[in-house]
């Protein structure tokens, strides 16, 4: 399997044109620029050859990381590849020597929170109706989960 690699700016239409295929509300171009440009940032992706199959984004926070976005290429899911990612992003957020990683994932998203949950992350509450509803359907909670970096379990 593709080892993750920390992605550019010169991967921006790439990393676009991923948000597109898979995501219902993908990031915008300035958005993503914004990412690959940060310093606080790191953007990691997943190739197979030139195609960009997966992407992470991580953000350093003072104590902390976040989490702000996993996607995968719908024709490359149920490969491992956003585990592979997520292992990449935790190791980025205990290089930083952070002491938590926080995210925030649908609550309808059964796979990525099955994803965190086997990573060790835990539901630390909930934002109700934070998300808007897919296809008209009523707005959707955030469910907020951390992981504790220093008995962060090995997904890899």
């Amino acid at each position: 399997m593709p080892e993750p690699v920390r992605l550019a700016r010169a991967d921006l239409s790439a990393l676009l044109a991923l948000e597109r295929v898979g995501q219902s509300h993908p990031w915008s171009e300035h958005q993503l620029a914004a990412a690959l440009e940060d310093e606080a940032a790191r953007v990691w992706g997943i190739r197979d050859g030139e195609a960009l199959l997966g992407q992470a984004i991580v953000y350093r926070l003072p104590f902390e990381a976040e989490l702000q976005a996993i996607t995968v290429s719908p024709q490359a899911r149920r490969r491992g590849l956003a585990r592979r990612l997520l292992a990449e992003v935790i190791a980025t957020a205990k290089g930083w020597e952070s002491e938590r990683l926080l995210l925030e994932v649908r609550a309808g998203n059964a796979p990525a929170l099955a994803l965190y949950r086997a990573a060790g992350f835990s539901e630390d509450g909930r934002r109700r109706g934070y998300y808007p509803g897919e296809a008209g359907a009523p707005r959707e909670d955030a469910v907020l989960m951390s992981l504790a970096l220093a008995s962060a379990k090995e997904t890899a």
